[in-house]
């Protein structure tokens, strides 16, 4: 019994030892899951990188066809009308001998005989050897030399990786460069300190804005993004990770982010001071590692994904960049002096500009792209850089420069609207043509879309009842003008209190 007993002890340890194995290889089944799930995700960026290089060259490579074509062209529309030229000349020639052979004057024919036999002569020496002769052939003296690149992709194939070869440290948000202005989310990261290890890329990850899963927003080197085009007054969470050869690391820790109010309510106040001026703001205390960053002003980054309904675009963007989040301070201004600002007092929930990226290329942009106007005579159409698809959002535009003739055009319109004709036009914009204003005016743009409606005012006078009815969805400020006139947009307003007091109304 007592050697039985040893026995089964034995064997109870290795029984405990396989189902601790067993736990282990079923985690490594999960892992194995995630790793390829990540694996693919970084193959399909690579294979798009090269996809795209190959795009861009194949633009060059269709740029110099075309400047061959033209010039093709060129040379044989020049050789059509120089012999064109000459051909008239010779054919009046003819005609003119023919008419003097029929001369009846043996001695006014004589006069001239010699002249004009110098002159066919002449004409006939000028349609020389070569003149009938195309400068140009049509055959395209290109060929294109693919064999290396179709070898070299034939040769795409997996490095094996070493073993000993680890897989970066999870990224640390840098909070101090966090932030979120209007509908976009500024993310900054780093690799942490004491890292040697390499690392070729990061994913970039946000939610829906209302807890659903994550989504990937962002693959590249970079280490700050900005995703514009979220909704507003939604919380949205957001993760980074860093991938090499040897693999994807984990997740950073998760940040949570409030983007700005797209409708003001007399109750509702600050849960931190904010200055009436837009000061700089700097932080007292580190954020905590789940952290819920307020409203802010604009944010910097080298990259921004601009979305329009569900597509997202990436390019590049500079900014100014103040951090907002809680416990701040402001320069010049003690936090006990501050309190809490009603938000009805407050400037602006939507600070925005025009946006140089969607306007006609005539527009003429000053003063940090808030002051427009255009070299042509002819309607030009400049956007927002921002759209709205809900709440309630007031703008003011001032009449810098106005000759009377032709009225601009102030509204909202969609992102595709026509930009070389007056705004409303088309379809896909909304506006006014006031001819009454005059330089100095301010003409007041009110969009409420939980209303559905457009209204109008110049210097602070609503112009008639609503202008427009049963708006629904994206729309941009927008305005049309040319080059008798200059105006200048002014975000980040009250309501009028023509509109706030019929809005209290039951």
């Amino acid at each position: 019994q007592s050697q039985l007993s040893q026995a089964l002890n034995g064997l109870s340890d290795r029984a405990k030892e396989a189902k601790e194995f067993l736990v282990q290889l079923r985690n490594m089944v999960q892992q194995i899951q995630e790793n390829s799930v990540e694996f693919e995700a970084c193959l399909v960026a690579q294979c798009d990188a090269l996809i795209d290089a190959l795009n861009r060259r194949k633009a060059q490579l269709l740029s110099r066809v075309n400047k061959e074509h033209e010039h093709k062209l060129k040379v044989v529309r020049d050789q059509i009308s120089h012999c064109t030229v000459k051909l008239r000349q010779t054919t009046g020639l003819m005609e003119y001998c023919l008419e003097v052979i029929k001369e009846n004057d043996p001695s006014g024919f004589l006069q001239i005989s010699d002249a004009l036999i110098r002159r066919v002569h002449l004409t006939e020496d000028q349609w020389g050897k070569g003149t009938l002769t195309p400068r140009m052939t049509t055959d395209f003296d290109l060929n294109l030399d693919n064999a290396p690149l179709l070898q070299s992709i034939h040769q795409l194939d997996f490095v094996q990786m070493k073993v000993s070869s680890p897989v970066p440290a999870p990224p640390i948000l840098q909070l101090e460069e966090c932030c979120t202005h209007n509908n976009s989310a500024t993310l900054s990261w780093k690799q942490p300190p004491l890292s040697t290890v390499q690392v070729e890329g990061y994913i970039l990850e946000l939610d829906d804005g209302n807890g659903g899963p994550f989504r990937e927003v962002y693959v590249g080197k970079e280490t700050m993004c900005t995703v514009d085009g979220l909704h507003f007054n939604s919380t949205y969470s957001a993760r980074v990770k860093a991938f090499n050869k040897s693999g994807v690391s984990p997740y950073s820790k998760t940040l949570v982010l409030q983007t700005s109010e797209d409708t003001q309510s007399e109750e509702q106040t600050l849960p931190f001071p904010v200055p009436l001026e837009r000061s700089q703001l700097r932080r007292m205390s580190p954020f905590s590692s789940t952290l819920n960053l307020q409203p802010s002003f604009s944010g910097r980054s080298y990259f921004e994904l601009r979305s329009s309904a569900h597509q997202l675009s990436l390019h590049s963007s500079l900014q100014s960049l103040n951090s907002a989040g809680c416990n701040f301070e402001t320069q010049g201004t003690p936090y006990s002096q501050l309190g809490k600002f009603d938000i009805k007092k407050m400037v602006a929930v939507a600070w925005f500009s025009f946006d140089p990226s969607s306007a006609h290329a005539d527009i003429i942009f000053s003063n940090d792209n808030l002051t427009v106007t255009c070299n042509s005579y002819d309607d030009r159409v400049v956007l927002g850089k921002t759209g709205f698809s809900k709440g309630l959002h007031y703008w003011e535009l001032s009449i810098d420069r106005y000759d009377n003739h032709p009225d601009p055009a102030f509204g909202v319109a969609r992102i595709d609207v026509l930009k070389d004709a007056m705004l409303g036009k088309d379809d896909k914009a909304w506006a006014i043509t006031e001819g009454g204003i005059t330089k100095g005016a301010t003409v007041g743009v009110l969009l409420d879309l939980t209303r559905r409606t457009l209204t109008f005012s110049i210097n602070e006078d609503q112009q008639g009842p609503v202008a427009f009815e049963n708006l629904e969805g994206l729309f941009f400020p927008a305005v049309s003008l040319n080059r008798n006139v200059q105006v200048t947009l002014h975000t980040g307003l009250p309501v009028p209190e023509f509109y706030a007091s019929r809005s209290a109304m039951p």
